[in-house]
């Protein structure tokens, strides 16, 4: 029976290929460029890469035109306004602030002097599709051309007729050495034969102590080669240890000009990276691999069909394509991954490991967008955090390569599997997801005394900085807890998380209207100004302002409106946000986007624009939704305000654009706004179609001013995840007053 259910499952999203009607791919729309540049000079880079890979692969071959990236702009190793390249590594972050990966770096060239080369390039002569990247090397006249499978990156390169062919293979090559302690412990280069190059690097940085391990099979052997670590260079010796090692590879330049490499990595062994080669590369056909990667993108992004205009649906399939590249696959094809505690543990047959959570962004829209269209992804997705549980201790915070690196604040863990649980995706036991939840946040760890959150019913700035946004952020966590408790009728632990839920109303100062640190004796912490930004310590904020903050309370938006004073002046206050544009010393780095105090480069503050609606003026959310995404969103390289951060930039245009949002993320109900598409159809897991019709004469059309569901009238500002997954159709009449 369970093998019938799988296929019920999974049928559907295959048909969406097969009647793919206009001919058109959805692909074709996407364009990896954007969010590769800084939206302005005050915006930090969308930090997306334009490299290949796969849906949620491990690898992720592309260009590194920095040579020792590190945060802000270049976390990714690749920056548009960059005029050079190093080389190709293999692995890479998707939008994060900070940087890690960057291993294996691959370089083709044509002189034989050289152990770090680097050439010029243009953007006229390079494009990126997905699972594609091609640029050309103008120093050494080599085009240069990527593809990959879920665990191999798939190197083509052309040389000039006659002239040296040389590989450089940097094991050295990472994100900027000193920042987060990053720092290559040991690293090896061994040549197998003249067609094989095989090692390993561990690394320790912002995921420590990470072991990459490599196996390389080349198209045409190697006639003579040198290895190197630091300043000692041997020749045609067949391995080399070391921190700082470089290989360079010469090739037979009277043979073909063309010359295919194919590398295998993994987490677990030399011997898992060529049984991950054996089941995923073993052609040297290079087409092949593009076509196969584009395919299988084709079937993802045709989830979700849009009609509009075609910069319209650039920038909805990119930002589509985005929210799908992380997390990663960190399981080898044999199941075999490496747990928090460095143990060697292995999945079951036809399960995937997987990681690269940045939870304090993508609890927010990612991934309830995975329940909606990828849910057997959020599946493994959730046993992937309860795996990392059971050998850590408590839920992941920020994971990479399996390793918790605490970036921000709160365990966001607790909503992305309370709304998988709570909408019954997948057969994971409730309680088991429970009792993680649980201990996860009654354990104390960093950001987080969970002793002195119950003792006192709040943060306490001197006990424990960014208080305010972790109270707030914390009560939502809370109230995830006691849902769940109830739906399995745990009374006990309900009662006890719906208290700590309310929690935020401690540092609630009716006196300004805003939430205000207090100390471990109960005083206001003085002076107050709403418009100070605090950063990731030092200040009860956490890379906003008092402003920013104000608004999460989603679990409670009806008490947050009564705090404020009722409908009319939570409305003024609102109007007030979206227009106040003083400020008060230094701007958070990561504040960019703005409307008045609204951010819509960073996450805190992306539901605001959705309260209207609880208020009775759903006008002004029409109203404000288009505006954002008409002034931060475009086709590119400054397509993204700010971080992209692993898709939740993008994630949140998908909802605003198709018309609805999840405000409160782990419940089953969405805000609703009106779409930018005048049809939008998600194909659901059960076989289902979710449709949104909004024709309109022209953009102006943002208001609505009728709305139905399967043609009867609706009047309500929240759509219900029940209304979505019966596969019904919302209609909107849409007016430009």
């Amino acid at each position: 029976m369970r093998n019938i259910k799988k296929l019920l499952f999974i049928v559907p999203f295959g048909l969406i290929a097969l009647f793919n009607a206009s001919g058109q791919t959805f692909t074709s729309y996407v364009n990896p460029f954007i969010g590769t540049g800084s939206f302005d000079e005050h915006s930090l880079s969308g930090n997306c890469y334009p490299g290949a890979t796969i849906p949620f692969g491990m690898v992720q071959p592309g260009p590194d035109t920095r040579q020792a990236p590190s945060w802000g702009d270049d976390g990714n190793g690749y920056y548009y306004a960059d005029s050079v390249i190093y080389g190709f590594s293999h692995t890479r972050l998707s939008g994060t602030g900070v940087s890690d990966f960057i291993d294996i770096l691959l370089m083709p060239t044509t002189n034989k002097s050289e152990w770090v080369p680097v050439s010029t390039f243009s953007h006229d002569d390079e494009e990126a599709h997905p699972g594609y990247y091609r640029v050309k090397l103008q120093t050494y006249g080599i085009d240069a051309e990527l593809s990959a499978t879920t665990r191999c990156g798939i190197h083509h390169y052309t040389f000039p007729s006659g002239a040296d062919q040389r590989l450089t293979l940097d094991l050295d090559h990472s994100s900027i050495k000193g920042r987060w302690g990053r720092t290559v412990i040991n690293s090896q280069i061994r040549v197998i034969s003249p067609t094989v190059i095989e090692g390993f690097r561990t690394i320790t940085g912002w995921a420590k102590l990470r072991n990459i391990y490599f196996h390389i099979e080349l198209s045409k052997p190697i006639v003579a080669h040198e290895l190197m670590d630091g300043d000692f260079a041997v020749y045609d010796a067949p391995v080399i240890n070391g921190e700082e090692l470089h290989g360079v590879f010469d090739f037979d330049n009277n043979s073909a000009n063309d010359l295919t490499v194919k590398l295998a990595i993994s987490p677990v062994s030399i011997e898992n990276a060529r049984e991950n080669m054996a089941a995923e590369a073993q052609s040297w056909d290079f087409d092949s691999y593009r076509s196969s990667a584009d395919k299988e993108w084709d079937k993802y992004l045709g989830r979700i069909e849009v009609e509009g205009t075609d910069r319209d649906k650039t920038i909805f399939y990119t930002a589509l394509y985005h929210t799908m590249v992380q997390p990663n696959t960190m399981s080898d094809v044999n199941g075999e991954y490496m747990a928090t505690d460095y143990s060697i543990r292995k999945m079951p047959e036809g399960k995937t490991f997987y990681s690269t959570f940045s939870l304090w962004d993508t609890y927010r829209a990612a991934h309830p967008l995975y329940n909606l269209i990828v849910p057997e992804k959020n599946e493994e997705f959730a046993e992937s955090l309860l795996l990392h549980h059971e050998s850590y201790g408590h839920l992941p915070v920020w994971v990479l390569w399996g390793q918790e690196n605490y970036c921000m604040i709160g365990n966001h863990s607790l909503p992305v599997l309370v709304d998988l649980a709570m909408k019954n995706i997948g057969n994971i036991d409730k309680k088991r997801i429970l009792d993680a939840c649980v201990e996860s946040v009654t354990h104390t760890h960093l950001n987080f005394p969970s002793e002195v959150w119950e003792k006192y019913g709040y943060m306490p700035e001197n006990l424990q900085s960014q208080s305010v946004s972790i109270t707030l952020e914390e009560s939502f966590d809370d109230w995830c807890v006691a849902q769940l408790a109830q739906n399995l009728g745990e009374k006990d632990i309900y009662e006890r998380f719906a208290a700590r839920s309310r929690y935020y109303e401690a540092l609630f100062n009716p006196e300004h209207g805003f939430f205000q640190a207090k100390n471990d004796k109960g005083e206001w912490i003085e002076p107050f100004d709403p418009l100070k930004y605090g950063a990731n310590g030092g200040n009860p904020y956490t890379e906003g302002n008092p402003w920013q903050w104000l608004w999460y309370v989603p679990h409670d938006v009806d008490r947050l409106i009564s705090l404020l004073g009722g409908n009319k002046a939570f409305v003024k206050k609102l109007d007030d946000f979206f227009s106040i544009t003083d400020t008060s010393g230094e701007k958070n780095v990561n504040a960019s986007g703005f409307v008045g105090q609204y951010v819509q480069g960073n996450e805190p503050g992306h539901h605001a624009a959705y309260l209207y609606n609880y208020a009775g003026e759903p006008r002004k959310t029409q109203k404000m939704i288009h505006h954002i995404i008409e002034e931060f969103y475009n086709t590119q390289s400054t397509g993204y305000a700010g971080n992209d951060d692993c898709g939740e930039m993008s994630a949140w245009y998908i909802f605003s654009s198709m018309g609805f949002y999840p405000v409160n993320p782990a419940s089953d109900e969405y805000a609703i706004s009106s779409p930018v598409f005048s049809s939008v159809k998600i194909h659901l897991a059960n076989g289902k179609t979710f449709t949104i019709e909004a024709p309109k004469k022209d953009k102006s059309e943002i208001y609505i001013k009728k709305q139905s569901i399967d043609g009867m009238p609706y009047k309500s500002n929240i759509l219900k995840y029940e209304t979505i997954m019966n596969g019904s159709t919302l209609q909107f009449k849409l007016s430009s007053k």
